[in-house]
């Protein structure tokens, strides 16, 4: 038997009250590479309702489809302000992040602070990473960092006021697959683009493109 999510053991107090989204998941659901560990695992923004009554949030997002007994963790953080309508883009992999003072992110699964980037094996098919959204009556401030998923539940029940979740979709990509032909908003080619258009800095210097292949040799 599949080990439930946190918000399938959660109760809150109001239903429908909260509606949670994120850029990084696309009108089909799903999640793009570039919040992959594959690719640059950036860490994605993540936007809600504000409900009126909450005084913080907390997001948990969790993958039900990895090959572990529980579902595999790949962001927990608390005390985010009542006041707050999301998180930004490129939050720190801190325990106490500087651009959401007063907030907390737990570990992940992989053992490190805040967001894990999506990272399915080889030949598991698609993966579903539940974004689950709490609005809480109080803070957490008695959860230390390293705060296991159990202890977080556990103060979750009695204090959900609302919750949310939106469910994003990846699978790992074929390292022979060919890649997609660029894009005609990226324009033509210069005649001196040696590298054939590859991403550039403010400042016209060629930076790394992020390939499906070199990186398909670490774990998932």
């Amino acid at each position: 038997m599949t080990h439930p999510l946190t918000l399938q053991r959660v109760t809150p107090y109001q239903q429908g009250a909260v509606a949670l989204g994120s850029p990084a998941i696309d009108a089909d659901g799903w999640i793009d590479d570039l919040y992959s560990a594959w690719f640059d695992d950036l860490v994605p923004a993540v936007a809600w309702t504000r409900v009126l009554e909450a005084e913080t949030y907390v997001l948990v997002v969790e993958d039900p489809d990895a090959p572990t007994e529980r579902p595999f963790i790949h962001w927990m953080i608390w005390n985010i302000p009542g006041a707050a309508d999301g998180l930004p883009a490129g939050l720190s992999r801190v325990a106490r992040p500087p651009e959401l003072p007063g907030a907390v992110q737990g570990l992940n699964s992989g053992g490190g602070h805040g967001w894990h980037g999506t990272k399915p094996p080889e030949g598991d098919g698609v993966h579903h990473y539940h974004f689950q959204l709490f609005a809480l009556s109080g803070r957490l401030d008695h959860l230390k960092p390293d705060a296991d998923i159990e202890t977080l539940v556990d103060a979750l029940k009695g204090m959900t006021i609302a919750c949310a979740e939106i469910v994003g979709l990846y699978e790992r990509p074929d390292p022979l697959a060919a890649p997609p032909p660029l894009s005609d908003a990226r324009g033509g080619l210069d005649e001196d683009d040696v590298d054939h258009h590859a991403p550039h800095s403010p400042d016209g210097e060629v930076l790394q493109r992020p390939s499906r292949t070199t990186r398909l040799d670490q774990e998932g």
